[in-house]
């Protein structure tokens, strides 16, 4: 695939990764009358169910990253040419922004907007590198192991990890960033993102060390 098809894929698959988050946690917050476990809930099958599909029919072309903490770690690995990977970068993060801002039409919400929601404190940030650790162990061993079960993987693991994380398991720093564009259910307050994303890479870091230690040659 051309570097131009992959930054597309990239592209489709993290705006409609934002539109799951957003979209879902909007009508969930609309239709749960309060009831946030319920809203919850169906935030976390929303984004799941969508990530499957997504990492299916993407995955093929780019690699179905749409994070640029997975797309970090597959750098390290020497799998994406530095070049490359600062272009997923950029793509993952603008396209994360138009998903959101694609979602608030939708719902018929201002455009522009900025969240209000406080995610902040040494439980939310150890709930990130936990959330981003776990994720990328969970797509190194798949594809080492069962390579065709990564996207039920990944949205397995998605969908759990939004309910046993304090943080509600943000684990990507483009949709940490699109996130605070959106002052609904899934928003994040923009003086707390840079936090997030410095826990999400301490994470991912981890999990590309451990997964060096337990899959080095045997000697």
């Amino acid at each position: 695939m051309t570097l131009s098809q992959r930054l597309i894929a990239e592209a489709i698959g993290t705006a409609f990764l934002l539109i799951a988050v957003v979209g879902s946690g909007i009508m969930a917050a609309n239709l749960s009358d309060g009831n946030i476990a319920l809203a919850l809930l169906a935030n976390a099958i929303a984004t799941g169910v969508a990530l499957y599909v997504l990492i299916t029919i993407f995955g093929p072309i780019s690699g179905a990253h749409f994070n640029p903490a997975v797309t970090l770690v597959f750098a390290l690995r020497g799998e994406i040419a530095l070049h490359h990977a600062a272009a997923y970068v950029l793509v993952q993060i603008v396209a994360g922004i138009l998903g959101v801002w694609l979602s608030h039409v939708m719902f018929d919400l201002p455009i522009l907007q900025a969240s209000t929601t406080a995610r902040t404190g040494l439980s939310q940030w150890v709930a990130e590198i936990v959330a981003t650790f776990g994720l990328l162990i969970t797509i190194l061993a798949g594809i080492r192991h069962a390579p065709a079960q990564v996207p039920a993987l990944v949205a397995a693991y998605i969908t759990g990890a939004y309910w046993f994380t304090a943080s509600t398991s943000f684990a990507n720093p483009a949709v940490t960033i699109a996130r605070a564009f959106s002052d609904t259910f899934a928003g994040i307050a923009p003086s707390d993102v840079l936090p997030f994303i410095a826990a999400q890479i301490v994470g991912a870091v981890l999990a590309f060390g451990l997964a060096r230690i337990l899959y080095a040659p045997n000697r």
